[in-house]
């Protein structure tokens, strides 16, 4: 059986099809630097869990809901592009008085 793809198909490895392995390992490295640094500062497992999911949880859902099938690394050089090199240009309307 042959298969034909087009020549502007781009195949992207994926883990279980869902998450590119460049997010994954961005998701690794800050899972890990957050629990590090939550257990170095609470000492409550309760607080420990709760920091643990807050600081987490935004990007999980990030890296799997995805921004159209954009890396997150990507995403994040975009967002940090926008935030530093943002211009707004504000026009008044001149409106006559009836």
């Amino acid at each position: 059986m042959k298969f034909i793809f087009p020549q502007n198909y781009h195949f992207k490895n994926k883990i279980l099809g869902i998450i590119d392995y460049t997010t994954a390992f961005v998701n690794l490295v800050w899972y890990v630097f957050v629990l590090i640094l939550v257990n170095l500062i609470f000492d409550s497992i309760n607080v420990k869990v709760f920091v643990f999911i807050s600081l987490c949880f935004p990007l999980f859902l990030f890296s799997f809901s995805g921004f159209h099938g954009e890396n997150i690394i990507t995403v994040l050089s975009y967002l940090f592009k926008f935030i530093f090199r943002q211009k707004l240009y504000f026009y008044g309307k001149n409106y006559k008085k009836l």
